[in-house]
């Protein structure tokens, strides 16, 4: 036969010139056509083309994306869909040979000839475009639709191989991953999330890459059209999630972004997008513990979104210093988060009839947690703040007044022990090097206190000891030495409410015992005459102001005590108001059920406030007061042991208490009884 080649007719044999551009260079006509005689040219006999699995007998393997082809071949039939309609005849090359119409472009002619559906959205996808422009990686049809399980009828099998094939090029190709933004963790997080990992452990219904993304029509987040794009994400979420979109739609967030507010969280804002997890998961962000902090925290205490919409900037703070928030830090999944009084969801503005924090709604809110409550647990600011003037001022002004009290009576207690100190070590240092002598005493003990006072002190040392460490856990529960604590145990910080509890009971018995020792024992009668203030020579004001120029060295006659000073007298009483202002305010928030509906919500706070403030004013007295005298005062170093052996020197006598060393000395010469027992 001839043909023409560059302007001139030349002779070339059928093979040559019918095989030339096909993948068959080798095979001659007749191994594709019956009754065909190379002689008769041009042909007069009808040719019968050979059935093409005759010689490709996997064809049907390679074909399962494609049903109809697949039943056929397997079956040894010619499909309805030829074989040549997608290879062609004579030009048949390599699927995936360079220039192959089964490479690159080529394949949206190849296929959109059949599929013209599919082929025009996907020339409009990032993967469609991306093509387009020659860029390496981008995916063709065939790419994606190779793969042995991409048209199986076994929805599981499709969708693990689907978010395979994804990952294949997402995180695994090079040429994809440097053109792309989502890191290779990003997306391999999604195999690690409550989707992934009910996919792979079976589960058909679990959503994969194409399900929130798109198959033919993917397209990247940041464009209006795609899937994934904030303004489309809640229809996303609804194939699976209906129920919780329709009640997101009718939320704050969703009106808002209904309206176009791109400010407006949705779902992948609050559960992630790859990394989603079960609500229960620690890891979630939704999760009980992490809620409040990751969740709700970023938009609420934005000082950018909190100027453009006018919203309080302070609620995340407030929460945090509440009870239920300083719980949460602790560890506790049982207290109030945000969603627990906002809702989750559905969540609605205050003035809503349908919000769960709309006044007419807060007792039954509330009653969620606190059976009983009614509508008295919402009198006052739910997010109260001490430092909040304008919103809670009682709140504000009993914080300041306290801070001030603090600053005032434990600061004078400390430059007043500080010029005792001073004093005093001088006088030890100038004994030391013999420059004064000291005045001679006996070897005679002297009753400090009885063994029934000695236990009393033990149960109050160590009961409020034991108040202070538990109660500063829950206030601060990030503290290095909380932290401490709570890796010696697990149940450490758990067991905190309860052992706070017991101490409290058993301060609260301790002190009825003192009230019953002090009424009707001698001994303890005799304690409250001598530990109450003397009102007829005022010598507990006077003597503080001698003692001090004393220590100025404004004066050279130190003054003389008694069985008690003003220094064992003011923290005697100071005790004593702070145990019934302890008692008082822990026993509202221990029963807050009760007292919320009794004093309000506004009263509990109150009662919070001067618990919290009364504890730092009680531990820093005992810390600054008590114990300098007891440990560090230089006439006692390293440790005064009256406390544990009840009895006090006669030289300790002269110079602590020189009045009561006279009296107990004039009571034995006049043969007076005692009441040491």
């Amino acid at each position: 036969m001839t043909m023409e080649r560059g302007g001139k007719q030349v002779s070339i044999s059928v093979k040559e010139g019918v095989l030339k551009a096909s993948a068959h260079k080798k095979l001659a006509c007749v191994a594709c056509h019956r009754g065909f005689d190379p002689a008769d040219v041009p042909h007069k006999a009808k040719i019968e083309p050979i059935i093409c699995s005759s010689c490709h007998k996997d064809a049907g393997a390679k074909h399962p994306f494609h049903p109809q082809i697949a039943q056929a071949l397997k079956a040894g039939k010619q499909p309805d869909v030829s074989c040549k309609d997608c290879h062609g005849t004579h030009d048949v090359a390599l699927v995936r040979a360079p220039g192959s119409k089964f490479v690159g472009p080529q394949t949206l002619d190849s296929c959109g000839a059949c599929h013209p559906d599919v082929a025009a959205p996907f020339s409009l996808s990032s993967h469609g475009k991306a093509l387009a422009a020659g860029q390496k990686g981008a995916p063709d049809c065939v790419a994606c639709h190779q793969n042995p399980i991409a048209g199986s009828s076994n929805k599981l099998a499709r969708k693990q191989s689907q978010e395979k094939l994804c990952l294949a090029c997402h995180r695994d190709d090079p040429d994809v991953t440097s053109k792309t933004a989502p890191t290779a963790a990003f997306i391999d997080s999604y195999e690690n999330s409550v989707h992934g990992a009910a996919l792979l452990k079976g589960n058909a219904e679990a959503a994969n890459c194409v399900d929130c993304h798109g198959s033919h029509v993917m397209q990247k987040g940041s464009s209006p059209d795609a899937k994934s794009n904030k303004l489309h994400i809640r229809e996303t979420c609804s194939k699976c999630h209906d129920k919780i979109a329709k009640e997101y739609a009718s939320s704050v967030h969703g009106m808002a972004l209904a309206d176009g507010n791109l400010d407006a969280p949705v779902c992948t804002d609050c559960h992630g997008e790859h990394s989603i997890f079960k609500h229960n998961d620690p890891r979630s962000r939704v999760a009980a513990q992490n809620l409040s902090s990751q969740t709700c925290n970023p938009c609420h205490s934005s000082m950018a979104l909190s100027s453009k919409y006018g919203l309080a900037s302070d609620r995340f703070k407030t929460f945090t210093d509440s009870y239920h928030g300083l719980a949460i830090k602790g560890g506790s999944l049982a207290v109030a988060n945000c969603a627990s009084c906002h809702g989750s969801h559905g969540i609605r503005s205050s003035s809503d009839p349908a919000s769960m924090i709309n006044k007419a709604n807060m007792a039954a809110t509330c009653g969620k947690c606190h059976p009983g409550a009614n509508e008295r647990f919402s009198i006052g600011a739910v997010h109260a703040s001490e430092t909040a003037k304008a919103e809670q001022p009682i709140l504000y002004w009993l914080a300041s007044g306290y801070i001030g009290l603090i600053i005032l009576v434990i600061g004078g207690m400390f430059a007043h022990n500080v010029l005792d100190f001073i004093k005093k070590a001088k006088h030890k240092l100038k004994v030391r090097r013999g420059g004064i002598s000291e005045e001679h005493a006996g070897h005679t003990l002297y009753v400090r206190m009885t063994f029934n006072e000695r236990c009393q002190h033990a149960t109050l040392v160590i009961s409020f000891f034991t108040l202070v460490v538990t109660g500063f856990m829950l206030r601060f529960p990030d503290a290095w030495w909380v932290k401490g604590i709570r890796l010696l145990s697990d149940h450490a910080f758990d067991m905190r409410s309860l052992i706070h509890r017991v101490a409290a009971v058993v301060m609260v018995l301790g002190s009825v015992y003192h009230i019953y020792y002090c009424a009707f024992t001698a001994r303890g009668r005799e304690l409250v005459r001598d530990l109450f203030p003397d009102l007829k020579t005022f010598k507990d004001i006077t003597d503080p102001i001698a003692y001090i120029r004393y220590n100025l060295g404004l004066s050279r006659v130190k003054p003389k005590f008694g069985r008690f000073s003003y220094i064992e007298k003011s923290e005697y009483w100071a005790l004593v108001w702070g145990t019934f202002i302890m008692a008082a305010t822990g026993f509202i928030m221990w029963f807050d059920n009760f007292f919320l509906g009794l004093v309000t919500k506004l009263g509990y706070d109150i009662a919070r406030t001067i618990h919290y403030y009364e504890a730092w004013l009680a531990t820093l007295a005992i810390l600054v007061w008590h114990v300098y005298f007891v440990i560090f005062n230089p006439d006692s170093y390293p440790i005064n042991l009256a406390f544990w052996k009840g009895t006090l020197t006669e030289a300790e006598m002269l110079e602590e208490h020189p009045l009561e060393l006279e009296e107990i000395k004039r009571r034995k010469a006049a043969g007076e009884k005692t009441t040491d027992a």
